[in-house]
């Protein structure tokens, strides 16, 4: 078995607006609440090598790990991938956004598989990125919300 997810929200804010600001990674500790850092490994074409770091959970352990992102504004959509994959046999990510009447549309599919050893199965990873979707995706509309309505980008993703 394998887990799939498909999250989406609508932002009352231009496209451009929604794809610069999700798509600027270096922003993404500002942007998610769930990410303390992020670090630029290395460029090639549009796609970026990264490793992001988790804020500790409540247990005190800190995940990071290593993800490849390649944004193709033409398709306004993105594709990602864990390079280092650590409980998951793999894990697919693809964002897909698109203009709607009230703003953007802004959807995220996730394909994955957990390792037999992980501590949780994939049944639980699906609830569990589910539930945390919702969450991030809903901090981010009001954070681009915000911005939309004429604060600056800066402003609303300071600390």
């Amino acid at each position: 078995m394998a887990g799939n997810t498909q999250n989406e929200i609508i932002i009352a804010a231009p496209l451009d607006l929604v794809w610069d600001m999700t798509n600027d990674l270096e922003n993404w500790p500002r942007l998610f609440s769930e990410y303390a850092s992020v670090e630029v490994l290395s460029r090639e074409g549009n796609k970026t090598t990264f490793r992001l770091t988790m804020h500790p959970d409540e247990n005190g352990t800190v995940w990071s790990w290593v993800s490849e992102r390649e944004p193709d504004r033409e398709t306004l959509s993105v594709r990602a991938r864990r390079v280092e994959t650590g409980p998951f046999d793999h894990m697919d990510i693809h964002w897909h956004y698109e203009e709607v009447p009230t703003g953007t549309r802004m959807i995220w599919t996730q394909d994955f598989a957990m390792k037999p050893d992980a501590p949780v199965d994939d049944a639980w990873m699906t609830d569990n990125i589910n539930r945390n979707s919702k969450v991030q995706m809903a901090l981010i509309r009001d954070k681009i919300e915000k911005a939309a309505a004429g604060h600056e980008p800066e402003s609303v993703l300071a600390d």
